[in-house]
């Protein structure tokens, strides 16, 4: 049988989409839940949300980062 994979979390040496969806757990209150247990250990609901605000986060950055975009470029034009 294969062995599970064992969940080996170090905030330390997380990667930026790991940071920001430790960010939101953490906000949620649920920090102290996934040190214990890893992301397995979250329910469905717990997941769901996590990954709704991470999407929600996504698409705020991407509209500021058009917004820059938008006002560099018509600074370079005046």
């Amino acid at each position: 049988m294969p062995k599970k994979k064992k969940d080996s979390f170090d905030v330390k040496n997380m990667k930026p989409e790991d940071l920001l969806k430790f960010e939101i757990a953490k906000e949620l209150g649920l920090e102290d839940k996934v040190m214990a247990g890893g992301w397995r250990c979250l329910t469905a609901k717990e997941s769901g949300r996590i990954g709704g605000l991470i999407t929600k986060r996504k698409r705020e950055m991407k509209k500021e980062a058009q917004r820059e975009q938008e006002e560099q470029e018509q600074m370079l034009l005046s």
